[in-house]
């Protein structure tokens, strides 16, 4: 599969954005975090990781996109599709591109109102000081509409073929489990080495890994992992954000250590009802809470059942939430992860995870689905 995508890709969801600005009376939006500036100009780094240098890309209402960057990047942001690249030395700690940004707006924006990405999940990563100065110099900032959420949110077929890439990736590094995991193996070490593993199949890499084993389950998922030691009876879970060429897979898998409880078996087999609940309501036209609400009345818990799945693609997670509250309605080609959870006892818990993509004639699998009796080790 190609990494990357064809210019025409890129030019679509900019020629899709300047329409939805004009709607609603933008002569600019700017972009500062890495999906954003990701999405729209191909420029792909790990660079990002560092939080000293700012990054800056303007979506014109008309013509090409601006970037505004470090000198650092100019060679990669080069090899895509974007032409008009201004950079300066970077980090400059009296005019760390503000200058450069300021003249870079007038020039497309003139006197218009320029979007910022303000709703949920976004935020502006430049030190509000320097925007600040941006507002000082007379520019017009509001918000992006929700323009830019609303774009990433339905993939094109290229992304998915992405995502799916990333499921079958750590579906096969699932299937190789047993090698790492077993009786008294150290929770640690075996996630260490299902990263390991993950890599070997083929992952660019794995910016996210979270496990929990115990005799009922586990107290969260979201914890590092441990040292204890796995014991006899134990539910292993291990849950992870593989990436390939920039999209992400996020499912979980569980497994039992020796034989499982037996008072394992009936949550076990309601959280794949749940998820088979929430598949069959994944369809067009349906809310998010109605896929929330399909899942919810297999594993219980009302409202306090929390959120059973979100949004996925460029981020782990990102937009919509599979809640009772969240009414977004669903398109074809929005990716979005079911993710059942039911508590056992005493505070514990087993979650089941799976991804799918949303279809006109229902939603699809997109990681390997899980059945049957939960794996032994």
């Amino acid at each position: 599969m190609k990494r990357g995508f064809e210019t025409a890709e890129y030019k679509a969801r900019v020629k899709a954005a300047q329409l939805a600005m004009q709607h609603h009376d933008l002569a600019a939006i700017l972009l500062t975090t890495e999906p954003e500036v990701r999405y729209f100009t191909g420029f792909h780094t790990r660079f990002w990781e560092s939080p000293s240098r700012p990054w800056f890309v303007i979506l014109p209402q008309s013509g090409a996109p601006v970037a505004v960057i470090p000198s650092i990047g100019e060679a990669l942001m080069r090899r895509g599709w974007i032409e008009d690249i201004r950079t300066w030395s970077a980090p400059d700690p009296i005019d760390d591109g503000v200058s450069l940004l300021i003249e870079a707006l007038r020039e497309v924006a003139e006197e218009g109102r320029i979007g910022v990405p303000s709703g949920m999940e976004s935020h502006l990563r430049m030190p509000l000081a320097d925007f600040g100065r941006l507002q000082a110099a007379g520019l017009v900032f509001g918000d992006d509409a929700g323009i830019i959420a609303q774009l990433r949110a339905v993939k094109t077929e290229a992304e998915i073929e992405k995502i799916g890439r990333a499921c079958a990736i750590a579906g096969r590094a699932f299937d190789r489990v047993g090698e790492v995991a077993r009786q008294g193996a150290r929770l640690d070490t075996v996630s260490r080495g299902f990263q390991r593993l993950l890599l070997e199949e083929g992952a660019d890499w794995v910016p996210y890994l979270a496990g929990g084993a115990g005799p009922k389950g586990y107290a969260d998922v979201i914890s590092p992992a441990g040292s204890q030691p796995l014991a006899l009876g134990d539910v292993l879970m291990l849950d992870t954000g593989a990436v390939w060429d920039g999209y992400f897979c996020d499912f979980d898998r569980n497994f039992s250590i020796g034989v499982p409880a037996r008072q394992m078996a009936q949550p076990w087999s309601q959280l794949l009802e749940a998820a088979l609940a929430g598949f069959e309501a994944a369809r067009p036209g349906a809310e998010a809470a109605d896929v929330w609400r399909a899942m919810a009345s297999v594993v219980g818990g009302g409202e306090t059942a929390g959120r059973l799945g979100h949004g996925l693609g460029m981020q782990l997670t990102e937009g919509l939430s599979l809640t009772a509250r969240d009414h977004t309605v669903l398109e074809a080609g929005m990716v979005i992860t079911l993710e059942p959870g039911i508590e056992t006892a005493d505070g514990m818990m087993l979650v089941h995870e799976e991804n799918i993509v949303i279809r006109d004639g229902g939603a699809q699998i997109l990681s390997p689905w899980a059945s049957g009796p939960m794996p032994v080790l």
